[in-house]
């Protein structure tokens, strides 16, 4: 088979057909995982459509605090829709590989909405600051106008800065192996099957993930530091307890999305210490977990967003029960 080839400053690029995605052919009981994973990409689905749709049409919820909370809702769909289908599909059809250009499409949009989740986060994190530590100001700081920028300067940056990462991929020449042992087109396990030199992909993906997962990160832990200064300067038991309390949920999904990518990129990245299959099961749960987690520990328990979503539900069971009975009428009738 002949490989397609471009010419880059006088030397000829190779670039396969596809790749093989072979992350997951060596696990024991990987059916159960796979029914795991369709569980978890069902839920993610159901409960980010209802925060969105319960946000969406209800014009006393357009403020910077929900607009912050769709935003994670829309990123959590697009972060599990681009590796959870393309996962089950190849444990389905038995077909685990997939076009070059395809390839690079997948891994432009997992980076960039697993940046966005980053950034959404500390976005949430922000919100916090600015309700507890300036409480009288909030409405003044935190206005729909300075929300809505803010989020659209992180999508517009986390949008560009992967699309010069995953670009710089076409300038690798791939002449030997074409298997990726990851449960996608991972950048890493990608670029190190290169024939040519990728000290530039290599020194993009290190200063990259610094740059995107503890640049936020760091942010979050300084918000929640002045928090805490806040707090502990008010004078009432009872008001230090309810605004701690409302940090709580978001510190669940920090942990939860952050300490794992961390210690996976940290000691796996940079020290190689982590066995490869553990490297890729343990980094396909910590990307597809938060999303799911996140509208069921965050969004559906802010006081506002349950009391419509359950109002909905029971709207929603009413008609079914009056479409029910006019169906049986009608039957009765005839």
């Amino acid at each position: 088979m002949s490989l397609p080839r471009t010419v880059l400053n006088n030397s000829v690029i190779i670039h396969p057909p596809g790749f093989y995605i072979i992350g997951f052919e060596t696990f024991p009981f990987i059916s159960v995982y796979f029914i795991f994973l369709a569980f978890v990409y069902v839920v993610t689905v159901l409960f980010n459509s209802l925060v969105i749709y319960v946000i969406a049409f209800n014009h006393c919820l357009h403020t910077p605090k929900f607009l912050a909370v769709i935003n994670l809702a829309v990123i959590d769909l697009f972060l599990n829709s681009c590796t959870i289908p393309s996962m089950i599909k190849i444990f389905l059809v038995k077909d685990n590989f997939i076009p070059f250009n395809l390839c690079l499409v997948q891994m432009y949009v997992y980076y960039a909405f697993g940046t966005l989740e980053s950034y959404a986060l500390a976005i949430l994190a922000y919100d916090r600051l600015i309700a507890i530590c300036f409480p009288l100001r909030h409405n003044s700081i935190n206005t729909m106008r300075s929300m809505s920028c803010i989020v659209s300067v992180s999508w517009c940056f986390a949008l560009g800065v992967t699309a010069f990462s995953t670009g710089i991929m076409t300038r690798l020449s791939f002449c030997n192996s074409v298997r990726v042992f990851s449960y996608f087109c991972d950048y890493a396990p990608v670029f190190r099957l290169a024939c040519n030199d990728y000290t530039l992909q290599w020194s993009a993906a290190s200063f990259l993930s610094v740059l995107l997962l503890v640049g936020p990160f760091t942010f979050i832990l300084l918000s929640y530091v002045s928090i805490l200064v806040t707090v502990f300067r008010m004078k009432s038991l009872d008001s230090r307890v309810k605004a701690l309390a409302t940090c709580v949920e978001h510190l669940i999904l920090v942990a939860v999305f952050y300490i794992p990518l961390i210690t996976i990129f940290t000691v796996g990245f940079f020290w190689g210490l982590i066995d490869p299959d553990q490297r890729v099961l343990s980094l396909s749960l910590a990307s597809c977990l938060p999303p799911c987690i996140n509208p069921i520990v965050y969004s559906l328990k802010t006081k506002e967003i349950r009391i419509r979503a359950m109002a909905l539900v029971r709207k929603t069971k009413i008609d079914t029960q009056q479409t029910n009975q006019q169906k049986r009428v009608n039957r009765t009738h005839k």
